[in-house]
């Protein structure tokens, strides 16, 4: 049953499986014991070592050694251990090495289960080892199959599987076989058994990941993020900030170009995203996350609550297509947003409050990507 090819087998197993050959070894010494002691009369616990080394296998009935006996099963007197090793005496453990015995089919078949459920709480432990400190992080994978709506991705080192559901794939985006992707690792499902690396392409951690690939004054801590809001597949909007004045947040952001906020573009599929500078004013920082509308200006309303003044023209635009900008806004900035158009705000609240300068207009529209 154990062979040299098994033994040579055991370094395969460490490289394709990543399960360390002494794992492995002690268990299969642990299903060993189980079957052979169904299998075999064997009087005293059974304990079998595997020398990897010396390709054997070594069975031992193990006794303990007393002055009187209290478990004929496991009980062996000093005067019968004495008659195996002169040494023996009461306290000790006595291990007598025994032929080993054909299991035969049947047991080997036994082994075969007892090993395979072993080397899944193996892999299972391995998976969350892995895993539990890559939570919140961007890995590449490739996509091994499609079933039932999921998308199973091979990721990590070890071939660990992923899997990308429905509510975490992007709308319009389209998985083949064998493509490469980026995925956000959004939780290790550790239920019972079996261990689940739930990954995501909606999610905003995703966008952040990115960003912080491409921009390193991200990376660096330079800018910092302060705020995401997205809609998968369709826009995103990024709020941003630098406590030093002479950085340009949204410059470092954009790039040369536009070449590093083209590049997250490109990743997302063509993703809108709107780079807005966070600011500690709330009500300024309504007006940038409404870019790239153009904001007259914004009153406060209540707690946490604004009402935000655009040119009549523009009001489609702050509102967005199904009230995408203005959704994603408030959704950015924790506030309620109520848009008006001028002509609206004129009427509601009269001349002087729409004129009166509560914020002062955004200065610089950033234009949409």
């Amino acid at each position: 049953m154990i062979n040299q090819d098994f033994f040579l087998a055991l370094d395969d197993l460490e490289r394709e499986k990543g399960i360390a050959k002494d794992e492995f070894i002690a268990a299969l010494e642990e299903a060993m014991v189980v079957v052979y002691k169904k299998s075999a009369d064997v009087v005293g616990d059974v304990k079998i070592k595997l020398n990897p080394e010396k390709k054997s296998i070594n069975i031992y009935s193990v006794r303990n050694v007393v002055n009187e006996i209290t478990d004929p099963e496991r009980d062996i007197t000093v005067e019968k251990a004495q008659e195996i090793k002169k040494t023996a005496k009461a306290g000790d453990t006595l291990a007598v090495e025994i032929k080993s015995k054909d299991l035969g089919r049947i047991a080997a078949q036994t082994v075969k289960q007892v090993l395979t459920q072993k080397l899944r709480e193996i892999e299972h432990e391995n998976i969350v080892n892995e895993f539990e400190d890559k939570e919140g992080e961007l890995m590449s994978c490739t996509i091994r199959r499609i079933e039932n709506g999921n998308v199973y991705v091979e990721i990590g080192g070890n071939q660990i599987e992923g899997v990308l559901m429905p509510r975490d794939q992007v709308a319009g985006e389209k998985y083949e076989i064998n493509q490469k992707i980026n995925v956000f690792v959004k939780k290790v499902r550790n239920s019972g058994r079996n261990a689940q690396i739930m990954v995501s392409r909606t999610a905003t951690g995703l966008v952040s990941r990115l960003f912080e690939n491409e921009v390193p004054e991200i990376k660096q801590g330079v800018v910092e993020i302060k705020s995401i809001a997205r809609e998968a597949g369709q826009r995103t909007k990024i709020a941003i900030y630098s406590e030093d004045p002479t950085v340009d947040a949204v410059g470092a952001c954009v790039g040369n170009k536009g070449a590093r906020v083209n590049a997250i573009v490109a990743e997302l599929g063509g993703e809108k995203i709107d780079i807005i500078l966070w600011s500690e004013n709330p009500l300024e920082y309504i007006s940038k996350a409404l870019s790239p509308a153009r904001v007259i200006k914004v009153v406060q309303t209540g707690e946490e609550s604004a009402m935000a003044v655009v040119p009549d023209d523009k009001l489609s635009l702050a509102i967005g297509r199904s009230g995408q900008n203005a959704r994603l806004a408030v959704r950015l900035t924790g506030w309620k947003i109520d848009v008006k158009s001028e002509s609206a705000a004129l009427s509601e609240l009269g001349e002087n409050k729409v004129q009166d300068n509560v914020v002062a207009e955004v200065a610089e529209e950033i234009p949409e990507l």
